[in-house]
């Protein structure tokens, strides 16, 4: 049985990311796996879910993951690394004295515990003076108003971290800020939080130089190598992308227009969107660039999965630019407009004719983001794939990600 694993990110006050989220579909059952002994469940996880590690797909942050009774009281996955984990315990339990000892003597293992949709209630004291987190809805917030201003901030005295999940908004974030919210988790890095112009600076010529010969019909490599060879941080940066092994598994480089060469005019390109991208996010957080990166990769894959020779590029520029609207705070219409780009690509990335090719590659990357699983196996079938194909490729995308982030950055 093949089982999905999707991430969602946790963000401290600097809007970074502090951990993540592993949300998993266990079969038809699209739920945390709470059936089978501890062995088994301690496999499925570190192993069948999780092939090369948790910490593979956290990029060696926190894993929060949800725990329900079964599996705190008699299956607990000890084969976790505690410096890996974060224990959640969710909202739907049955508080009795079985269940606090057994979350006891799991902290007591040295993992730390948190309280999932916390709602204020006075069933969950009893576990206030051994969890580590608590994560509350902003909707209950706002219900609860003042008091749970001074909940908030009783907790922050005691040590205990509140996650205010579903934040949507830059303006609900600044003000769960304010209210002594250390960690906020919710969709509002993907959205602009306000329309503004952001200018390119001086120091960003060669890019923009690159760029545009780029986007040139006459692309020109020889052209290309001039303009990276006045900049030592460009050659730098170029060196350092090429010598991943993912780019190049043999090849001694001898020169910049050598480098050019053996890459060929689709990965070059590719470096200069990336460069550009990577300059282009100024005080964002890394992970907006790193998200655009596996949205670029995973839409290139499903590009070659479909057989579309000659989409690939395009697909890649796809998932790249998806962020554009965050990344610079504007609107991605207002954005598009700009981009010497095909119409597929324009309302794609607009959101416009969500069943074409590239709008299902899109629905396809925030599917994976949200942990949709029917909408994953909704374009599955349209793609004519399998579930499992679709996650193998993603999961790849998220490696790549990661080793071309730190290639250019």
């Amino acid at each position: 049985m093949f089982s999905y694993v999707a991430r969602q990110a946790i963000y401290n006050v600097e809007k970074r990311v502090f951990a993540y989220e592993l949300l998993f579909r266990d079969g038809d059952s699209n739920c945390f796996p709470d059936m089978s002994p501890d062995e088994a469940t301690s496999s499925m996880i570190a192993n069948s879910h999780l092939t090369v590690g948790i910490e593979d797909i956290t990029f060696n942050k926190p894993a929060f993951i949800n725990f329900h009774k079964d599996t705190l009281l008699y299956r607990f996955p000890s084969t976790l690394d505690p410096m890996n984990v974060v224990i959640e315990i969710v909202e739907t339990v049955e508080v009795n004295d079985e269940l606090v000892q057994a979350c006891k003597h799991i902290r007591d293992l040295g993992y730390q515990l948190a309280l999932d949709d916390y709602d204020f209630a006075p069933r969950w004291d009893i576990f206030l003076p051994f969890v580590d987190y608590i994560k509350v809805e902003v909707e209950e917030i706002e219900k609860q108003g003042a008091a749970a201003v001074a909940k908030i901030q009783a907790f922050n005295a005691q040590g205990i971290k509140v996650i205010a999940e579903k934040v949507e908004t830059h303006e609900q974030f600044e003000r769960f800020k304010a209210m002594g919210v250390k960690l906020f988790q919710g969709y509002f890095l993907a959205r602009p939080e306000m329309i503004r112009h952001r200018d390119l600076n001086t120091s960003l010529h060669s890019v923009t130089e690159l760029v545009s010969l780029s986007n040139s019909p006459n692309f020109d490599t020889k052209e290309v190598a001039k303009v990276i060879e006045k900049d030592v941080g460009l050659a730098y940066k170029l060196m350092r992308f090429i010598n991943n092994p993912m780019i190049n598994k043999r090849q001694k480089i001898e020169s910049l227009q050598h480098a050019i060469n053996y890459m060929g005019h689709v990965e070059i390109k590719k470096f200069i969107a990336l460069l550009a991208l990577a300059n282009m996010r100024g005080e964002k957080p890394s992970e907006l660039l790193i998200q655009s990166l596996v949205r670029a990769r995973f839409c290139s894959l499903m590009s070659i999965e479909l057989k579309l020779p000659e989409n690939p590029p395009t697909s890649f520029l796809l998932g790249l630019f998806s962020m554009l609207d965050a990344l610079l705070d504007q609107q991605m219409e207002h954005l598009v407009e700009k981009l010497p780009v095909g119409e597929e690509l324009r309302d794609a990335l607009c959101k416009k004719n969500i069943d074409s090719t590239m709008g299902l590659q899109m629905r396809a990357c925030f599917a994976f983001e949200e942990a949709n699983w029917e909408e994953i196996d909704y374009i599955a079938i349209q793609f004519e794939l399998t579930g499992e194909r679709l996650y193998t490729l993603y999961y790849e995308a998220m490696h790549w990600a990661e080793n071309m982030n730190s290639s250019i950055t």
